[in-house]
């Protein structure tokens, strides 16, 4: 909902590093030093003067601030990003922003707006996203318009508006993203929509609005990146009101909350009208579903027919050469012939994930799919006692497969030869029946990522992963190995391109010191929710510059002589682990303490001994380790005794020789 700045938003809400500023008993966590704060849900009546004047990103959500004026952020004048969601805001002053130059987002969504000033927006020359979600609005007249020019989202949902009608005053020439979803919008007019013919390739969301009727000509000759009337219950409405329009994205669906047509071909006739690349029509009920019904349809690149209760799609579909992506999810197909492929020729990516009933692969089903790239079958309930030639036949260009979450399917040697350029196969969570001696795998070549995980694979078959030349991702997650432990000859032998390895919750106990030696090329291994005791360290030696997890393992003490291992690597994890926390793991402690740069999971990373420390983060003990004052008195006391028998041991050996002379 919003492409614009959900990167910028999630870049704020995710950055590293963290340390306290403290303000009245209250707590701002700093997360990117003297730049960005997060201050929410602490209770706060006031914009904590702790926080310094260079702080650009704040984060004040779910405090107390019923009224905001010019001085609640006077101090703050570098702010480029501010949250204030649901901060209980009534009234917004004038000049509240004046000298905010800098200020890119603000965010007000929750808020009971009762009244802004008319320059309450005045200061921020750049203000580019704005949010008023569930505010209270009911006119658009109430938002103060006349500075936001450079204005580029603005979004309005869960609010009383009944209409689209922009004030004169406000410039719609750089607006990218307008979004009314869950508003009181019944009708569209010829007027409304003009307000917006400044904006070019505008997302224009209308999710959720119980739209009745559309002006013919509203949306003559604009061109839009997005159109969203999701939930609307008479699709011909939208269809005769869009005529003569042009879109990439058009958002049809419906919600299982919501009453709806079933969509009959006249009702889709609309569509030829326009000019559309992308239709999203989820959760829609067909009636009379004919090769007709997609007449319009041939100009189409993307069709999402996700949960559309289709059993088959008809034959002698024509005309949809043009037709790039199909996805026909959750749906009730028994065969994947009822798709009726060959319709679709030029298809690059088909998903048919979570299939209602057992999918049957069929033979030859895809074989005229010659362009496929992409082909999901996940969660189908796919059962197959061989697997996958004769289902993938022809498709020498498939790229990416996936076959996760189904029942128990066999394969035989050469499974995947009909997809040779294969570069990602997951089978995740799918039962392998591998009866051949040597692999399913080999020929595919070009193979990067391989997801084994719960696929109960035979993983003492050292041939298992041969043929394969550039796999770099690999996924073994709970899978088993022999006698828990990995041997110095494993299937991990024939892949040395590996760069991510992950083998947690393979019930490990111990990994041979030569076990990973051909992997040479390692920067990321999980080897987490295992029993593996800080000797199996020693298999890393040979590797430098990665990224360790050990977490939740049975690691007590980490000898020192292991040490040097661990302090070539990246980043280590080692939460979770019954750590020894006495004089018997000084060394690795103290070198715990010295290397925060390195560790990950410090908060979880605590000591399970002696009992008295118990629970106490490892970066917070503090050991003694000196002798005792009672050591010294035994210590003093032994070296006296053996300085006392020295002297008389010398005397002695001088006695001897002296009466033997």
């Amino acid at each position: 909902m919003a492409p614009l700045v959900s990167g910028f938003m999630l870049a704020v809400l995710f950055s590293a590093s963290a340390k306290v500023i403290t303000s009245s008993d209250q707590m701002c966590m700093e997360k990117e030093a003297n730049k960005t704060y997060n201050c929410e849900n602490l209770g706060l009546r006031e914009i904590p003067d702790t926080l310094p004047t260079t702080t650009e990103f704040l984060e004040f959500a779910f405090n107390f601030l019923p009224t905001i004026q010019t001085t609640t952020f006077s101090r703050l004048i570098y702010l480029t990003f501010l949250d204030l969601t649901r901060c209980q805001i009534n009234w917004i002053h004038e000049d509240t922003f004046e000298s905010h130059h800098q200020l890119n987002t603000i965010v007000l969504t929750g808020n009971p707006l009762i009244f802004m000033a008319e320059t309450s927006l005045n200061g921020p020359k750049s203000l580019k996203h704005l949010f008023l979600i569930q505010t209270g609005i009911s006119d658009l007249e109430f938002i103060p318009m006349h500075n936001l020019e450079n204005l580029e989202s603005l979004y309005l949902g869960g609010n009383h508006i009944s209409s689209i009608k922009l004030p004169e005053n406000f410039s719609a020439r750089n607006l990218k993203v307008l979004d009314f979803q869950n508003n009181a919008i019944h009708y569209l007019s010829n007027k409304d929509m003009n307000a917006l013919e400044q904006a070019t390739n505008l997302s224009l969301n209308f999710n959720g609005n119980d739209i009745k009727s559309i002006e013919t000509g509203a949306f003559h000759s604009k061109v839009f990146q997005s159109l969203n009337f999701g939930g609307i219950f008479d699709l011909s409405i939208v269809m005769k009101g869009l005529q003569n329009s042009t879109t990439q994205s058009l958002w049809l669906g419906a919600y299982e909350d919501t009453e709806d047509q079933d969509l009959t071909p006249a009702m889709l006739e609309g569509l030829c009208e326009l000019s559309v690349e992308s239709i999203n029509l989820q959760k829609h009920h067909f009636s009379d579903l004919s090769s007709t019904t997609f007449r319009c349809f041939t100009r189409l690149r993307e069709l999402d027919l996700t949960a559309a209760h289709l059993k088959e799609l008809p034959s002698g579909i024509e005309g949809m050469n043009s037709l790039k992506k199909l996805v026909l999810s959750m749906n009730n197909f028994d065969q994947l012939c009822q798709i009726n492929a060959a319709s679709f020729p030029s298809l690059t990516d088909l998903y048919i994930k979570g299939n209602m009933k057992k999918l049957d692969l069929g033979a030859g089903c895809l074989e005229k799919l010659q362009n496929l790239r992409r082909l999901d079958l996940s969660h189908s309930k796919i059962e197959a006692s061989e697997c996958c030639n004769l289902a993938l036949r022809n498709l020498d260009h498939l790229q990416y497969l996936n076959l996760s979450y189904n029942m128990p399917i066999g394969l035989q040697s050469q499974a995947f030869k009909e997809c040779p350029k294969l570069e990602l196969l997951d089978l995740a969570f799918t039962h392998l029946r591998i009866s051949a001696p040597q692999t399913p795998f080999q020929d595919l070549h070009l193979l990067q990522t391989l997801n084994l995980s719960h696929c109960h694979v035979d993983t003492s078959n050292q041939h298992l992963l041969e043929g394969l030349p550039d796999l770099r991702h690999l996924n073994l997650h709970g899978n088993s190995f022999q006698d828990g432990s990995i041997s110095k000859i494993n299937l991990l032998q024939t892949v040395g391109s590996l760069e991510t390895l992950i083998l947690s919750f393979c019930e490990l106990l111990s990994i041979d010191q030569q076990a990973f030696h051909s992997l040479g090329k390692m920067s990321h291994i999980d080897l987490s929710h295992n029993n593996l005791t800080g000797n199996s360290i020693d298999a890393l030696s040979h590797l430098k510059g990665i990224y360790l997890n050990l977490a939740a393992n049975s690691i007590s003490i980490i000898p020192p002589h292991l040490l040097p291992i661990l302090s070539q690597q990246s980043t280590i994890n080692l939460s979770h682990n019954p750590l020894d926390c006495t004089c018997s793991n000084f060394y690795f402690i103290t070198w715990y303490k010295e290397n925060p740069q390195k560790l990950e999971g410090s908060e979880e990373t605590v000591c399970a001994n002696p009992s008295s420390l118990k629970g106490v983060k490892l970066s917070e003990v503090k050991l003694s380790c000196g002798i005792t004052a009672l050591g010294i008195f035994f210590l003093v006391v032994f070296l006296l005794l053996f300085t006392i028998l020295f002297i008389f041991s010398v005397k002695f050996i001088f006695r001897w020789k002296y009466q033997h002379i």
